[in-house]
C-alpha cells in the first residue's frame, strides 16, 4: 500500500556544525547526525583528548567512538537533491506570540529560524539564504533565534563582546581589553565557555548521581514500610494467639501489647515515610537544577551562556551526607518471645516479664543511618594494620618492609609453589580478613596501581576475567594512574573524577555495605563509592603493572 510521503525541509537534513546538508553522514551513539568529516574536525579540535562529546547535547563518550556512514541517511540526502526539498508550510512561517521575528523582513514579517551572532541580526528561510551561499557569510556563526542579541553588544564601544575578563569576571569587547581592562586576565569568550561547559558537566554529574543515590534510598524505605508492617501484623497475631491461652488473667496485657506494638509500627512507619518524603523533594530540586543544567548547556551563545552560568551553576551543599541503612531485624519477634516465656511462668511473674515485655518493643529499631567519617581524623579511628600475604603474591612481586611493600621486579622471584599464590596477574592479598569498619591508606610511585577488596575464594590462576581484580563478581577494584582513574566490578567499567594523589584512602564499613575511595592530600577526596552487600570477609588487595612500580600500606598508628 502506497504511503503519504513525509515533508521535510532542509534544516531536517542539515548538518549543525556546517549548517549544509548531510555530506558522507554518520550517526554517533547519542543519536545525532553530522557530516562525517565535521565531526572528526570537531573531535580533533577538542582540548581533552581522551573525552569526545556531542556538540548538540554534550554527551561523553570515552573513548572516542568509531565513525561509519549511514549508508540510509545518505541516499535519503540524494534523493531529496534530486526531487527538491518540501518548504515549510505557510502556516508556521509567520511569526507567533512567543517567536523571534526576522528583522529584514518588512510588512507582514516571517519568523526566524536562525540568528546571526556576527551581524547581530535575526533571519527568516528567506533572508537566511546568503549565509549558505556567500563564501563570507558562510563563516559566520548562526545560532537558534535568540531576542537577545543585543546583550552581545558592548554598550560602551557598541562592539560585540567577544572576550571575557577573568579578573572582573565579566564579559566583554576588544577595546575594552586594551582599555579600561587592559593589564587583566583575558580571554576568548569560547575559551571560558569551553572551560564553563566542563565544570558545568561536573556539576551534573554529581547531581545525576545524587539522584540516582537517592532514588536507591527511596527503594530500600519504601521496601522497608511493607517489612515493618508485615513484621508488625505476625507479632500481633501470634501475640494474640498466645495471650488468649491465659484468658481473663492475660486479657488486659494482650491489649497493651497490641496497642505499644501498633504504635510503635506508626512511630517507626511515619518516621520512615517522612525520610522519604525529604528524599522525593530533594530529588525533584535536583532534577529541576539538572534541566536548568541542560538547558544552559545547549545554549549556543557564548554570551548569554556565561551571562547564566553563575546563577545556574552553584550548587548548594547536600545537607544529608549520612547513608540509609537498614538493620536486617526480624521486627517485633523478641516480644513474641517474651510473651512466650510470660506464658510459661503463669501469674506469679507476670508483673516482673510485663517490663520486660515494654521495654523490648520501646527499643526496637527499624533505620540504623550511621554517618560515614568526614576529617581524615574520623577515618584513622577505623585504621587498620594491615601486611601482604606472601602465600599470594605473584611471582615477578617483591614484599619488603615487613610485608607492608610491594615492588615489581625485572626477574621473576623465586616462590614456592602455593594454591593461593596469583599466577597470571601482578596480585597480592592481604594476610587479615576486614570485617566491621576498616580503614587504610596506599602509598603508590610509577605509572599504574590497583587498590582492591576481594573474597578470599578469589580465582588464582586463569584469565584476567577469572582472577584479575574487577573482573569478576568476586572483587571490587579501583585503578589508578597519572590521568583518569577507572572503577571496575564484575568486568563493568565505570569512569570516576581525576587525578588522584600518591596516597589513596579505603573505607570499608562492611556490616553497612559501603566500599569508598579517597584521594588523600591536605583534604579527603571522594573517588568512588559502593553501596552493596558483603556476604564474606574481605582482604584488601594491589596490583601493579610496570618494572619499578611500587605501593605499600602506610602506618597510621
Amino acid at each position: 500500500m502506497a504511503q503519504k510521503g513525509v515533508q521535510l525541509d532542509q534544516e531536517t537534513f542539515s548538518c549543525s556544525i556546517c549548517l549544509d546538508l548531510l555530506k558522507d553522514p554518520v550517526t554517533i551513539p547519542c543519536g545525532h547526525s553530522y557530516c562525517m568529516s565535521c565531526i572528526k574536525n570537531h573531535w580533533d579540535g577538542e582540548d581533552m583528548k581522551n573525552i569526545h562529546s556531542c556538540p548538540q547535547c554534550r554527551q561523553i563518550f570515552i573513548p572516542r567512538p568509531v565513525l561509519v556512514k549511514s549508508t540510509m541517511l545518505a541516499d535519503l540526502v540524494e534523493q531529496l537533491k534530486k526531487t527538491g526539498l518540501e518548504p515549510a508550510a505557510a502556516d508556521h512561517c509567520y511569526t507567533g506570540a512567543e517567536d523571534v521575528v526576522c528583522d529584514v523582513c518588512t510588512g507582514r514579517k516571517l519568523k526566524a529560524v536562525k540568528s546571526c551572532l556576527v551581524c547581530l541580526v535575526s533571519y527568516c528561510h528567506k533572508h537566511l539564504q546568503p549565509h549558505y551561499d556567500v563564501p563570507q557569510l558562510k563563516k559566520h556563526k548562526l545560532v537558534d533565534p535568540s531576542e537577545k542579541l543585543q546583550e552581545n553588544v558592548c554598550s560602551r564601544h557598541d562592539e560585540v563582546m567577544k572576550m571575557f575578563c577573568r579578573t572582573d569576571h565579566q564579559c566583554i569587547c576588544y577595546l575594552c581589553s586594551v582599555d579600561e581592562h587592559k593589564g587583566h586576565d583575558t580571554v576568548s569568550s569560547a575559551a571560558e565557555r569551553t572551560e564553563r561547559q566542563t565544570e558545568l558537566e561536573v556539576s551534573r554529574q554529581k547531581i545525576q548521581q545524587r539522584i540516582k543515590d537517592k532514588q536507591k534510598d527511596v527503594k530500600v524505605l519504601q521496601q522497608e514500610v511493607k517489612t515493618i508492617s508485615r513484621c508488625a501484623d505476625e507479632a500481633v497475631e501470634k501475640n494474640h494467639k498466645i495471650l488468649t491461652e491465659l484468658i481473663q488473667l492475660m486479657e488486659e496485657r494482650r491489649r497493651d501489647v497490641e496497642r505499644q506494638i501498633r504504635s510503635k509500627e506508626e512511630t517507626e512507619v511515619s518516621r520512615v515515610k517522612e525520610l522519604e518524603s525529604k528524599l522525593e523533594q530533594e530529588i525533584t530540586e535536583l532534577r529541576r537544577k539538572d534541566a536548568e543544567m541542560d538547558k544552559l548547556s545547549h545554549t549556543h551563545d557564548h554570551i548569554q551562556f556565561l551571562l547564566q552560568y553563575s546563577s545556574v551553576s552553584k550548587l548548594r551543599e547536600d545537607p544529608d551526607s549520612s547513608n540509609i541503612h537498614i538493620r536486617p531485624l526480624n521486627y517485633f519477634k523478641d516480644v513474641t518471645t517474651a510473651v512466650s516465656e510470660l506464658r510459661d511462668k503463669l501469674q506469679h511473674s507476670l508483673t516482673e516479664e510485663w517490663t520486660n515485655i515494654s521495654l523490648t518493643i520501646t527499643q526496637t529499631q527499624v533505620l540504623l543511618i550511621k554517618a560515614e567519617p568526614q576529617t581524615r581524623a574520623e577515618f584513622l579511628r577505623y585504621s587498620r594494620n594491615i601486611t601482604l600475604d606472601p602465600n599470594t603474591v605473584n611471582h615477578w612481586l617483591s614484599l619488603s618492609e615487613e610485608n607492608k611493600r610491594v615492588t615489581v621486579m625485572s626477574q621473576v622471584q623465586n616462590y614456592p609453589h602455593h594454591p593461593d599464590r596469583f599466577s597470571n596477574r601482578f596480585q597480592v592479598l592481604s594476610r587479615e580478613s576486614l570485617t566491621g569498619r576498616c580503614y587504610w591508606e596506599v602509598e603508590w610511585s610509577g605509572e599504574y596501581v590497583v587498590a582492591a577488596v576481594a573474597y578470599k575464594d578469589i580465582k588464582r590462576e586463569g584469565s584476567s576475567n577469572d582472577c584479575g581484580f574487577g573482573n569478576n563478581d568476586q572483587s571490587w577494584a579501583l585503578y589508578y594512574d597519572s590521568f583518569i582513574p577507572v572503577f571496575y566490578y564484575n568486568g563493568v567499567e565505570s569512569p570516576v573524577p581525576g587525578p588522584v594523589s600518591s596516597r589513596i584512602g579505603v573505607y570499608l564499613d562492611h556490616t553497612a555495605g559501603i566500599l569508598s575511595f579517597y584521594s588523600v592530600s591536605e583534604t579527603m577526596t571522594l573517588i568512588h563509592r559502593v553501596q552493596t552487600t558483603f556476604t564474606e570477609p574481605l582482604y584488601a588487595g594491589l596490583e601493579l603493572y610496570s618494572e619499578g612500580d611500587t605501593a605499600q600500606f602506610s602506618n597510621l598508628k
